[in-house]
């Protein structure tokens, strides 16, 4: 019903900047709140940012002040812009939106990750 398409991972040394997208498609009558999540090898997946449909975000503490999460509502995307990257920040990114689907129902739907790795 809804399709993600992630893009925008990849190496990159420390200090370094990426920026991930997340383009949602299907049958979507609305989408409501649109995030990123992480996930390192050995380690829980954990919330990166997440940005509400009004525009009110939330930031893991770990990424706070270096990662910005902004969306187009027009084009269902979300973005990660990440700066200032970490070996830490090394891991597979995921995108999860919250959608109202023609069907009339509400879920979460999850992109099918993008690595990040942070090395020199």
């Amino acid at each position: 019903q809804v399709q993600l398409v992630e893009s925008g991972g990849g190496l990159v040394q420390p200090g370094g900047s990426l920026r991930l997208s997340c383009a949602a498609s299907g049958s979507i009558v609305s989408i409501n709140d649109m995030g990123w999540f992480r996930q390192a090898p050995g380690k829980q997946r954990e919330l990166v940012a997440i940005i509400l449909r009004g525009g009110g975000t939330n930031y893991g503490d770990s990424v706070k002040g270096r990662f910005t999460i902004s969306r187009a509502n027009a084009e269902n995307t979300v973005y990660l812009q990440m700066n200032s990257l970490k070996p830490e920040d090394t891991a597979v990114y995921y995108c999860k939106v919250e959608a109202l689907t023609t069907s009339w129902t509400t879920n979460n739907y999850w992109g099918q990750g993008t690595q990040v790795t942070i090395s020199s």
